[in-house]
Formats: structure tokens, C-alpha cells, sequence
């Protein structure tokens, strides 16, 4: 496997938890710096520094708002508290303030669609894997939206995600994730608060609408704790929805290194993001049994019908090898590779199927690659390969039977299907095995 990002959100996640957490990893602060310059917006500036959560210290990616994009993000009395907040006048029209990343501009030119939004993205001096990820994070959000809503996704305007503390967080995301090389997401769950927090619309349960529709969406894990208090915003969840790959950790990894990303809200757990690069041991030490044999007065017929008849039960192998027995007779020994639990019912083909009459069982440890099925698709059509996880990349297996059945079906060598998967697989820059 090679190295991943672990998000350990037991914090729940952000966009500038998420932020500070990747350059705490050590992205680059001028490649970021230079791209949020670029953006053809204005009405924010940005502020990176250390602070200390728990006495933790951790890094803190602040986008400040000037007075006409002010919101009510970190303002806890207002998310959470009892008392009525009182209402803005704007454009003769009474408004509530909005919760989190509001653009108080309410002018209707002004409210940002998918379109508005995409075209800054595409106004950005940033690479084209950060506007990729860039414009998924906010495809991600607009669909939820517009579930939530009951439109159709081209009437989505954001007020929350389309302000511009979000696009600043959503793309800075973008660009630490491009400049760290991050390919690989490892994102368990989420965890979340309960209650209830005040948004344009009213006062709207936790997890907020758009965070459920994510999470159903793009099968997230959520774990709801006992803290009261909305711990992961839209724009976090859209954000592992987005870079996620994987929500299982290896069952032994070492730590590479370490990124703290602090929060501003307030709750009674420390409010931070932890940001990991992670490597998987790349062998896996496990037990294997080897059952084996002499045999002397079977035929060869019979061997290879108990070879089917092993391999249909489970075996992980089979084979035999010439030996001489006493006075000289030649025979052959049987070996099968099998799990503990294949063992009694293997034993039982090799007594009904061979003339033997006792077999050896030796238990024997292991290393493997940590390995994975998968189907391709190549310009002569699907095939199906063993993917093996090395510290260097991975590495491909085509399955001899595939391979095969394509030759069949395109009316080629065997030679030319596996040098032809084995040039395509190269374009993804995945090693693999030259078995001929």
C-alpha cells in the first residue's frame, strides 16, 4: 500500500479544520498563498498561525471576512443559543442572519450557482487535479442542496457554500491535497453532535440536512456521540466525501507523520482535526497448513481428479512432486495449501479419492501482499487481475483464465493480450509482474 491520509475525525471536520490540518501535514503555505491570491474574489483575508487546543499544539487557517461578508460561523450564542438574535435590514427587506458562511450581499446577481461557482474554479491559477477536486467537493454540496431544498440542481444558489469563506476553504483544500501528492483517503467515520443550531432558515436539527443527504449519498460512516452541538459542517462532510477512498484502516501501519488542524467552535470536547500519513506494513504475517502425502499405487488419472476434486473444496493449492519410496518405488507426493478450517473436510477427499492411508498436517507461517481482486478495462475488454500493495506502488496479476478468454474472443497469442494489458497498465504507472 502506499502512503494514505488518515482523518481522525472524532471532532468532527471542517473546511479549515481540514485546512490548517494538511498544511500542518506540510503543504506548502506559498503554493496556497499564490493560488488564494489568484482567485477573482475579494472580501477576505487570510491568517495562518499556531494556537493550542488541550494544550495541543496545532495550526489555524483563518479566512478573514470584511464587514459585507461577515458571518455567524464561530458565533456560539447565535448557533446555539436560547435567545431571539435580532434582524438585518437589507434592501428594504428584513433577513435573519445566516449561520454558517453567508454572503450578506443578498442582491440576486449576486447569489453564486454551480455555474458562478465553477467559473471561479476555473479563473484559479491552481493545477487541474486541484480544480478536480475542487469542483466534486462543491458538486457534492449542490446535490445535497438540492435535496434538501426539493429543486433541481441547476436552481441551487449557495448562500452558505456560495460565500466566500467556503470557496476560500474549499479551494485551499483543493491545492494542499495537490501539493501533498495525497492518491489514497482513509476516512473511518465522522462524528457528529446532537441538538439543534439557527441557520437562514430557522432552527434545523443536527446532523444538518445537507450533512444527511452527504452522508447517505456517498456512504459515509456517521457516529452520532453525546456532545450537543453541530461538529461536522457541510462543507466537511462534502470534503471527505470527495477524497475519500477507503474507510477501513490496515490492520498494521506506521505513522509518517502528523498534522493537527484546529477548530474555532467551542464544545466540550476539543475542537480539532487530526491529519496522518500513514504507511501499510506492506506483508502480512499469517498461518497456513500443509497437508501431504506418498502415494505409490494410484494413477496418474486418479491424482489429477483428486487435484479437481481439492481445489472445488477450497484448496489454496495443490501439487505433486516424484519421489522414490522404499525398495525404490517410484510415487508421488501430494501437497495442499489450505486454511485450518478446510482442513478435516481436504483429509476426507485425500482418504476417499487415494489409496493413502495417513497424511502428514504441518502448520506453517506466512507473508503475503496485502492483495485485492479487481476488474480492469482494457482496449480488448474487461480482465480480471490480482492487485498486490508494495511499499513502491502496486502490482498487477493478470488472471491466466481472463487473459485467455480474451485471446479466444480477439483471436490473438497469448503473448500479445498479456503484453498489451501490461502496456495499458503501465499508463496508470501500476508495476506489474512479467511471468513470461
Amino acid at each position: 500500500m502506499r502512503k494514505a491520509l488518515y482523518l481522525e475525525c472524532y471532532s468532527g471536520i471542517s473546511g479549515d479544520m481540514a485546512v490548517a490540518a494538511l498544511l500542518d501535514l506540510g503543504a506548502d503555505r506559498e503554493v496556497l498563498e499564490t493560488a488564494l491570491s489568484s482567485l477573482p474574489i475579494g472580501g477576505f483575508e487570510v491568517e495562518i498561525s499556531r494556537v493550542k487546543k488541550s494544550g495541543l499544539d496545532g495550526c489555524d487557517f483563518n479566512v478573514i471576512l470584511d464587514k459585507n461578508h461577515e458571518n455567524h460561523d464561530h458565533d456560539m450564542e447565535y448557533l446555539h443559543g436560547q435567545k431571539q438574535h435580532l434582524m438585518i435590514k437589507r434592501n428594504d427587506k428584513w433577513h435573519h442572519p445566516h449561520r454558517i458562511n453567508i454572503n450578506y450581499n443578498y442582491d440576486d446577481d449576486e447569489q453564486r450557482g454551480p455555474l458562478e461557482i465553477f467559473n471561479i474554479i476555473n479563473d484559479a491559477h491552481i493545477t487541474d487535479n486541484a480544480k478536480e477536486i475542487a469542483k466534486s467537493i462543491f458538486t457534492i454540496i449542490a446535490k445535497a442542496e438540492a435535496k434538501a431544498h426539493g429543486v433541481e440542481i441547476n436552481q441551487v444558489h449557495f448562500h452558505e457554500v456560495g460565500a466566500v469563506d467556503s470557496i476560500v476553504d474549499i479551494i485551499a483544500v483543493a491545492v494542499c491535497i495537490d501539493n501533498l501528492g495525497i492518491k489514497e483517503v482513509i476516512v473511518p467515520q465522522l462524528h457528529e453532535g446532537y441538538g439543534f443550531v439557527r441557520c437562514r432558515h430557522g432552527v434545523i436539527p443536527i446532523p444538518v440536512p445537507a450533512v444527511t443527504y452527504i452522508v447517505a449519498d456517498n456512504n459515509l460512516n456517521l457516529h452520532i456521540t453525546n456532545t450537543e452541538g453541530e461538529m461536522v459542517t457541510p462543507t466537511g462532510a462534502a470534503i471527505v466525501a470527495a477524497i475519500k477512498t477507503s474507510d477501513k484502516l490496515p490492520e498494521k501501519f506506521t505513522i509518517k507523520k502528523i498534522g493537527i488542524g484546529c477548530g474555532k467552535r467551542s464544545y466540550d470536547r476539543p475542537s480539532f482535526l487530526r491529519a496522518m500519513i500513514i504507511e501499510d506494513k506492506s506483508l502480512e504475517e499469517e498461518c497456513i497448513y500443509k497437508l501431504e502425502s506418498n502415494i505409490d499405487d494410484s494413477t496418474g488419472e486418479a491424482l489429477g481428479f483428486v487435484m479437481d476434486k481439492l481445489f472445488e473444496a477450497g484448496a489454496r493449492d495443490v501439487h505433486y512432486i516424484p519421489v522414490y519410496m522404499k525398495k525404490n518405488r517410484p510415487a508421488y507426493q501430494i501437497n495442499v495449501i489450505c486454511k485450518k478450517e478446510d482442513i478435516e473436510k481436504l483429509e476426507q477427499i485425500i482418504f476417499m479419492e487415494t489409496t493413502t492411508i495417513g497424511i502428514r498436517r504441518i502448520k506453517m507461517e506466512r507473508s503475503v501482499l496485502n492483495r485485492e481482486i479487481k476488474t480492469m478495462q482494457t482496449s480488448l475488454g474487461e480482465v480480471q487481475v490480482k492487485e498486490c500493495n508494495l511499499e513502491l506502488g502496486k502490482r498487477v496479476y493478470p488472471e491466466y483464465s481472463s487473459v485467455v478468454e480474451l485471446c479466444k474472443k480477439h483471436n490473438m497469442s497469448y503473448q500479445d493480450v498479456y503484453h498489451l494489458i501490461r502496456k495499458e497498465c503501465e499508463k496508470d504507472n501500476i508495476l506489474i509482474k512479467n511471468e513470461i
